[in-house]
């Protein structure tokens, strides 16, 4: 007997302890696909670089061209058509290089994020039902939306603003070492440390403040959808009120946070500005002093001045720039996390498909937990024979849902065996396992979608005929017609359009679509009035007889004539037979009959029966 242990609930998502360099080495291979075009779009930019710093020297040969020297009255000026062509091809080489570097590169960066956002989605469907029970949908896809953004911030700060500065200020620094006093250089070199070491300070300071703003934004966020989704228990209850003031709470302690970011933003702007007009005011001094001197031109007054505004504009939103890559960085930390969750159902390296020879399922002494100290399974063991049906009875909490999950293998269980025509759950691929299955769950909800898209779900690609079809042997098709749009009706979120026997009829369309080899009927009519219920239950019976079926039924009528009726109770299988055995034994399930038998005959006004007392005071 295959055992496992007990799975343990998937850990919490990485939030905010991943460093930066690990969120930049899990972004780069994306990046690194389009490489060519990398090294493109860094020829553009130098480039670019190149041109913009040319426009000032050229500027300074303009103005010593038309300079007069003092006691030099036969100088003539004449028109520099060179130097100004030369200014032109310049200006717009800058701009050309620029948008050919923004037009290679835009492909690496929406495909990036494209890539990753599509990776976050399939590997969220891979998680496990635990996870999806745990997660809280609105944060959830904030922190997806916020970081898909923050990839494509991130990549286009980088290229479009960092680095070009970088360059920039190596190209200036140089010619200033190389052709100016040394003090020149002195002075801006100074003044890059200062004002880099001072705006990486700061703003490590302050990123704290805009993960607390992270945190409080997907709460505020999650607790609105969840009161949107909830509309109707909203409006029952008359809690609007209620609810606005629980959303204006986390708004609350949301603009707490906001106004303390921006306080400390309006900090390092005052810094970083002190810092560059300190620095431009010495450059310019130092220039003025050497054209006094003579060792200067008024050219390259003009020159230097020139490279000052050139290079400390930029770096000024450099410091701007930092501040939002840092904030790129936070958000796509999350989303980066998300990609760290733990599959807790993966198919096993050697899993096969699932071939299936008539669908015969067995459970083996099956035991299982959801959490550690609590087992709702205790040695479930029953075989359904393939093409047969077996039904499954018992009270709320019993476990009977429990068994169609681990059908499914939304959980491995923690000891036994479940086959499917011989083959373990655990050997086969999970796609071709869920592939054989068809369910028709008791709380359907459907995609906000049309009635036919809802339908068409259970096999993409159906033609129309498959879709009307399958909505007439489901009893659905006379409603839809019915409607003013047809098959194009919408059903509104979670199909609240629906009374909850027209989900439920379309539930059973989707799962006839999809013509599965197993079925789940998990209280599959239990949302229809008893018209409808006979007829869909005669449909369904009729749609068995050729399949394996596992019904998990609250009204024993339905199930009478089913193969083999299990009666579970606290997880374990009490009694086992058909109808009329069950029924002669006279024990739980025959109490339970006797029950819904006498609730029939109840004159209107009385007290409903319960079941669950039923199973329980027979076991006493």
């Amino acid at each position: 007997m295959r055992r496992h242990s007990v799975s343990s609930p998937e850990p919490a998502a990485n939030q905010g302890t991943r460093n930066d360099w690990a969120t930049l080495k899990t972004l780069l291979p994306y990046l690194w696909e389009y490489k060519w075009r990398v090294f493109l779009a860094l020829l553009f930019l130098v480039g670019a670089k190149f041109a913009n710093v040319g426009v000032p020297l050229v500027l300074k040969a303009l103005i010593d061209h038309m300079t007069i020297k003092p006691g030099d009255p036969q100088a003539v000026l004449v028109l520099p058509i060179g130097i100004l062509v030369a200014y032109g091809a310049l200006r717009l080489c800058t701009t050309l290089f620029t948008e050919l570097r923004e037009f290679v590169f835009a492909k690496v960066t929406q495909s990036a994020v494209r890539t990753i956002a599509l990776k976050v989605f399939r590997h969220l469907h891979a998680l496990s039902l635990r996870f999806h029970l745990n997660r809280q949908t609105g944060g959830m896809t904030r922190d997806i939306e916020r970081g898909t953004r923050g990839i494509s911030s991130l990549v286009s700060y980088t290229l479009y603003s960092i680095l070009p500065t970088l360059v920039e200020i190596t190209l200036v620094v140089g010619y200033l070492v190389l052709n100016y006093d040394v003090w020149f250089a002195v002075i801006a070199i100074s003044a890059l440390v200062i004002y880099i070491a001072y705006t990486i300070a700061v703003t490590e300071w302050r990123t704290h403040f805009r993960r607390t703003m992270n945190d409080l934004d997907s709460k505020a966020n999650i607790k609105a959808i969840d009161s949107l989704i909830n509309y109707e228990t909203v409006k029952y209850f008359g809690n609007e009120e209620y609810e606005a003031k629980r959303y204006d709470k986390s708004l609350e302690s949301w603009e707490t946070a906001a106004v303390k970011s921006q306080t400390s933003l309006s900090f390092l702007n005052t810094g970083q500005s002190l810092i560059i007009a300190t620095a431009v005011t010495l450059i310019l001094w130092r220039a003025t002093q050497g054209v006094i001197d003579g060792t200067m031109t008024l050219g390259d007054l003009v020159l230097v001045n020139a490279f000052m505004i050139q290079l400390y504009i930029p770096l000024n939103f450099l410091g701007v720039i930092y501040r939002e890559i840092k904030q790129s960085m936070a958000d796509m930390e999350r989303l980066f996390s998300l990609l760290d969750q733990h599959r807790e159902i993966a198919d096993a390296p050697t899993a096969k498909p699932l071939a299936i020879h008539g669908a015969e399922v067995r459970f083996s002494h099956v035991n299982f937990s959801y959490e550690a100290k609590r087992q709702i399974l205790f040695d479930v063991d029953f075989t359904i024979p393939a093409g047969t049906t077996t039904a499954v009875v018992g009270h709320s909490g019993s476990g009977k849902s429990t068994l169609s999950r681990l059908l499914f293998r939304f959980y491995d269980i923690d000891s036994g065996s479940i086959t499917i025509d011989g083959q373990d759950l655990r050997d086969v691929t999970q796609a071709s396992l869920r592939k054989a299955i068809g369910i028709v769950p008791q709380d359907t909800v459907l995609f906000n979608d049309t009635i036919e898209y809802n339908i068409a779900y259970g096999k993409p690609g159906a033609t129309k005929e498959e879709i009307v079809a399958a909505a007439k042997a489901a009893y659905i098709h006379d409603f839809i017609e019915s409607l003013p749009d047809g098959y194009a009706s919408m059903v509104g979120e979670r199909g609240l359009k629906l009374s909850g026997g027209e989900k439920q009829r379309v539930a059973i369309a989707r799962t006839l679509l999809k013509n599965p080899s197993l079925l789940i009927f998990d209280e599959a009519t239990s949302a229809l009035d008893s018209k409808s219920e006979q007829a869909i239950q005669a449909q369904l019976k009729e749609i068995a007889k050729s399949r394996t079926a596992l019904v998990i039924a609250h009204r024993l009528s339905t199930i009478a004539d089913a193969a083999q009726i299990l009666v579970l109770d606290h997880g374990r299988i009490v009694e086992r037979g058909t109808h009329a055995q069950l029924l002669e034994a006279e024990g739980v399930y025959a109490q339970m009959w006797q029950r819904q038998q006498a609730r029939k005959d109840s004159p209107p006004g009385s007290p409903p029966a319960s079941d669950d007392v039923d199973v329980r005071s027979a076991l006493a």
